[in-house]
């Protein structure tokens, strides 16, 4: 374990030890976890970007295309805009 001297604004300081008591944490606790919680997300983004330069368009859809078309099970269909929703008799009235 390492002593790592931190200088806050007060009023960060104020925020993170009503966080912490909150919490029925430390101060040291929530500040150690949140710099892990953003290395986390850093290194999350760091990972997807590497994946995604290693990627392939013409190799995603030849897997894409080997999806069959057929319907959504029942409760995996995509909401409908509200637009598709309007049935023409109500998109023709609105027309004229």
């Amino acid at each position: 374990m390492s002593t790592l001297s931190l200088r806050l604004p007060e009023s960060l300081h104020k925020r993170l030890a009503a966080l912490a008591e909150r919490e029925g944490i430390s101060i040291n606790q929530l500040i150690t976890s949140a710099v892990a919680e953003k290395m986390a997300a850093l290194d999350t983004a760091e990972y997807l970007a590497a994946r995604a330069a290693r990627g392939s368009r013409s190799k995603f859809l030849a897997v894409l295309a080997k999806v069959p078309d057929v319907a959504p099970e029942p409760g995996d269909e995509l909401p409908m805009p509200a637009r598709a929703r309007s049935t023409p008799k109500r998109r023709a009235k609105r027309a004229g």
